[in-house]
């Protein structure tokens, strides 16, 4: 028979690949941008988001926090692998050094306030339980804060009554994410991890109801947008023929239902 742990321990794994999968998402957008050579108008608050969000995860998963959860460790040490990538084409291909300096003192002050954490919980927290309390609030509140941007992709869904910018497939990879980690959570139970990976469940469930709820209207949208545009073409064609209205001598001819009527002047 397996046991609870053995189970655990696959259910880490599997959400392990799964959130790898979501980390490397943003793949395409930066290959666009080095294609591109600008980050245009694409914002670095989500990596920078992401960054702080997978650092204090980090922490908390040390043997020195809370033992016995290497397998957080492992995925969001690679996450902030990941996103110092992101960070670190978009410093390259940003435009103008105003904004490379704002993105540069916002990943210090996220390094800082992580290291401090860090430094005050391991020389004043003197057991595993206050230590994994602390940290693992700070985890809860800044996963919180990263649910604002799948809300704002909600309300625009139900505003337009469109899920064209929502992706179903990452919708669909987030909720399989929040079920395998709170299931992980709920095996050997951890509060701090089965509580923001049921609020990402919940949400990933709501964004999955709004796509079958709209994605009729969203096929309908599309397909009234492509007829007016080959509208647009038709008749940009039409009107691009030469004007066959010509002044010669002080007379105009025009065609007229296939034939030539001229009015003198």
């Amino acid at each position: 028979m397996v046991s609870a742990d053995a189970i655990r321990t696959i259910l880490g794994i599997i959400g392990n690949v799964i959130s790898l999968f979501l980390f490397l998402s943003p793949v395409p957008t930066f290959i666009q941008i080095w294609k591109k050579g600008s980050v245009e108008q694409y914002s670095p608050v989500p990596y920078l988001a992401t960054l702080i969000n997978c650092m204090v995860w980090t922490l908390y998963g040390l043997p020195m926090v809370h033992p016995g959860s290497l397998l957080v460790v492992t995925i969001n040490g690679t996450g902030v692998a990941i996103e110092l990538v992101y960070i670190i084409l978009f410093l390259i291909y940003a435009d103008g050094k105003k904004k490379r300096l704002k993105v540069l003192l916002m990943m210090l002050v996220e390094i800082i306030f992580v290291a401090l954490l860090a430094l005050l919980v391991l020389t004043l927290a003197h057991t595993y339980s206050r230590r994994s309390a602390i940290v693992g609030t700070v985890c809860i509140l800044f996963n919180i804060m990263m649910y604002a941007s799948p809300l704002t992709i909600m309300k625009l869904v139900i505003k337009t009554k469109s899920v064209e910018y929502m992706p179903f497939f990452l919708s669909f990879a987030s909720l399989a994410n929040g079920v395998v980690w709170t299931a992980y959570a709920c095996i050997r139970f951890d509060p701090f991890i089965t509580v923001p990976n049921g609020l990402g469940t919940l949400s990933s469930l709501l964004q999955l109801l709004l796509y079958a709820t709209f994605y009729k209207s969203t096929q309908r949208q599309i397909a009234e947008r492509k007829a007016q545009i080959h509208l647009s073409e038709v008749v940009v064609n039409g009107g691009s023929l030469p004007d066959k209205t010509t002044a010669i001598g002080g007379a105009a001819t025009t065609p007229v239902s296939g034939t030539t009527a001229t009015n003198k002047a």
